[in-house]
């Protein structure tokens, strides 16, 4: 990071750069963002792809793919908030507060870091997908902006994941709540089946689920479909995340730490 650089920027690219060097270290805390999707993807492509699709299961991959992909994003910020609140029970944060730094960085830099596992998400799912038939009928470019809007949202969302990982008391408490928030998400969404084949009124949740836009434009993006009202509603959602969380997780950070 340049000199010139605003020294949050710098503080938070060093913390970031910690973060990393930390899970290179342990290339086992990848596993909920690498090993756990595929089995995911492949259990429910062929457990339910052929009672869901009338038996061509590569439709359903067609349709899954994307969904599970958002719904993999939303529950890999889970770890974030668990490795903050763990390094606050070990006292780093001690430390941390003893350094000449903004108070905020630690918080951003482990976000930050963060990009590595959106990404490998995104990777892994795309990579593996294609082994098992799934195809880009886009092209190149909107594959490459459903892979960055994608990231963009795991940033946004995992501050409610920090936000719980300072609220919280162990870093097995913050997987809990998290589970409880996510898996309602993401399973009140069309990850798995159309809107229209759902009941009215869990029809009316997935309306305003937070999720749904997201899963709506990946699937624009990678296969086809409205892409601008649901690119559109996902940016609103990322943006709103970003307002009422990321304080939310500095002020109890400020009480915590």
């Amino acid at each position: 990071m340049t000199t010139w650089a605003p020294p949050i920027a710098r503080h938070s690219a060093a913390l970031a750069k910690r973060s990393l060097i930390k899970t290179m270290r342990t290339p086992e805390a990848l596993i909920d963002v690498t090993i756990q999707p595929v089995i995911f993807l492949l259990l429910f492509t062929y457990l339910f792809g052929g009672a869901i699709a009338d038996g061509n299961r590569h439709t359903y991959l067609q349709f899954l793919l994307p969904g599970m992909l958002a719904q993999s994003l939303a529950m890999g910020g889970v770890a974030l908030g668990q490795n903050l609140n763990a390094d606050i029970e070990k006292g780093v944060f001690d430390r941390f507060r003893s350094l000449p730094i903004s108070r905020a960085a630690p918080l951003v830099g482990a976000v930050l870091a963060d990009v590595v596992r959106y990404l490998s998400v995104c990777l892994v799912m795309l990579l593996f997908g294609s082994i098992m038939g799934f195809r880009v009928e886009t092209g190149f470019w909107p594959a490459v902006a459903a892979v960055a809007l994608s990231i963009g949202f795991g940033l946004c969302f995992c501050w409610i994941s920090v936000w719980v990982g300072m609220m919280v008391r162990t870093s097995g408490a913050v997987q809990g709540v998290m589970f409880l928030l996510v898996l309602p998400l993401t399973f009140g969404s069309p990850v798995f089946v159309a809107t229209e084949t759902l009941p009215g009124w869990l029809q009316a949740f997935v309306a305003v689920n937070p999720i749904t836009p997201l899963v709506k434009a990946i699937r624009g993006l990678l296969t086809g479909g409205p892409v601008a009202g649901p690119v559109t509603t996902t940016l609103m959602v990322m943006a709103g995340l970003l307002v009422i969380f990321v304080p939310l997780a500095l002020r109890a950070y400020s009480r915590r730490a």
